[in-house]
């Protein structure tokens, strides 16, 4: 395109648009000038492969530093894939609050120095609890655009060491500020607008969330990693839990965790199949957003971005509702559990409880959800969330876990301002 500028015109926008379109069938059909524009307009259309995974077991007491957890994940995706650390391109990293409670910002090059994968491109993500879904959509489109052929994706968050007060503010800092966070707003508050909205709208009580507390914790007592293993819940004690911030009391909401996880994605169909297991493939991808300001949104209870990424990613992955096997969501307070549920699509708006209370989220229901236990037992380090939701929905797909074929993943930044969703399909 050397030499080629674009100029004011009276030209209307038709012809213009007609211009343009000639100008470029030109270039591409050109032999010398589309060397680098074409070089891949005549491959297959590429795929994007679950290679290997691995987590770190969440835990609230973590030992060890951010960049030491990674590591671990990340050489144990490796060894599940059978695969050399040489072989990863890129490394894109989730996390949220590094540099507020640990001081270290930076996190790319720290990470892949200390998992010895050499000087590869490596950067990090930051969309609140979000980040790790958009980590690994960055992976996704890398691999997808041709630029790599092997990524590792891993999310990472160390939260517990530092006082609880300074978690809460730190957390604050993805809410906006200046009306929200600096005004004393915290998450656990703006998610009690939203069910206490909720409640009043469709005439429901507090109890009718429990169901989401339950089969989330009911779910973790058989996941090895999960915080909370052994932590059955009875009507009782979640009615008669501590108010945190009205409505929301304590077994609403996910508690503060440590821990990492890792995917290696890949292009190569033969990599996924080494460990002789079922290929997983991310069918597709998408995100969206919404206004920062909970406040200032038309409908609270509309989560536009959760809406639009959830329709857009089954859309684009070709899959129907009712193909969906699982739907992993972003369970950090039970009304988000609710509202995704309805704002994705799967059930009328102020059905959500109900299809709960019916039974339909359990394990063995129409839509299983939470089912290694989700942020609410399994545990929450915001940053690495949506890392460990891909990784369990390998393992369930290629199966390890479970004979479900189709998962839907959705990883919520904030109240729902950014949204990162999957598809996984097992081949």
């Amino acid at each position: 395109m050397a030499g080629v500028r674009v100029v004011k015109s009276s030209l209307s926008r038709t012809r213009f648009d007609a211009i343009k379109s000639t100008l470029f069938q030109n270039i591409y059909h050109h032999p010398r000038s589309c060397k680098v524009l074409c070089r891949h307009v005549h491959s297959q259309p590429r795929s994007v492969y679950i290679c290997g995974a691995s987590v770190v077991p969440v835990t609230r007491h973590q030992k060890v530093t951010l960049e030491d957890m990674a590591a671990e994940a990340i050489q144990g995706a490796l060894s599940d894939g059978n695969l050399d650390p040489s072989s990863i391109q890129a490394l894109y990293v989730g996390n949220m609050m590094s540099g507020m409670l640990s001081k270290q910002q930076h996190l790319g090059p720290l990470i892949s120095n200390t998992a010895k994968l050499g000087p590869i491109e490596a950067a990090t993500a930051e969309a609140c609890c979000g980040a790790g879904g958009a980590a690994l959509r960055w992976g996704y489109l890398a691999v997808m655009s041709g630029e790599v052929d092997i990524v590792a994706v891993v999310g990472t968050e160390l939260m517990t060491h530092a006082d609880r007060a300074m978690v809460t503010e730190s957390l604050a800092t993805a809410s906006h500020w200046k009306t929200e966070g600096a005004q004393g707003e915290t998450f656990v508050s703006l998610n009690g607008r939203l069910m206490s909205e909720y409640m009043h709208r469709y005439g429901v009580s507090h109890s009718a969330f429990f169901p989401f507390a339950q089969v989330a914790h009911m779910n973790a007592s058989t996941s090895p990693h999960a915080v909370f293993q052994n932590k059955q819940l009875s009507l009782d004690m979640y009615e008669n839990s501590p108010i945190i911030s009205g409505p929301i009391q304590l077994y609403d909401a996910s508690p503060t965790c440590d821990g990492a996880a890792c995917v290696v994605l890949s292009s190569i169909p033969s990599l996924a199949e080494r460990t002789g297991r079922k290929r997983v493939r991310i069918a597709a991808s998408a995100a969206a957003s919404d206004i920062l300001a909970v406040a200032q949104r038309e409908d609270v209870l509309h989560l536009r971005a959760v809406e639009k990424s959830g329709r857009d990613v089954l859309s684009r992955a070709r899959i129907t509702h009712e193909e969906v096997d699982i739907f992993e969501l972003h369970d950090a307070y039970t009304s988000m559990a609710c509202l995704s549920l309805e704002n994705v699509g799967f059930v009328e708006h102020g059905a959500g409880v109900h299809f709960a209370a019916d039974g339909h989220i359990s394990r063995d229901g129409k839509l299983p959800i939470a089912t290694f236990g989700g942020l609410k037992a399994r545990g929450h380090p915001v940053g690495a969330t949506g890392i460990y939701q891909a990784a369990e929905m390998y393992s369930q797909l290629h199966g390890v876990a479970g004979p479900n074929q189709v998962a839907l993943i959705q990883n919520v930044g904030g109240s729902g301002a950014s949204v990162f969703a999957h598809v996984l399909v097992q081949e």
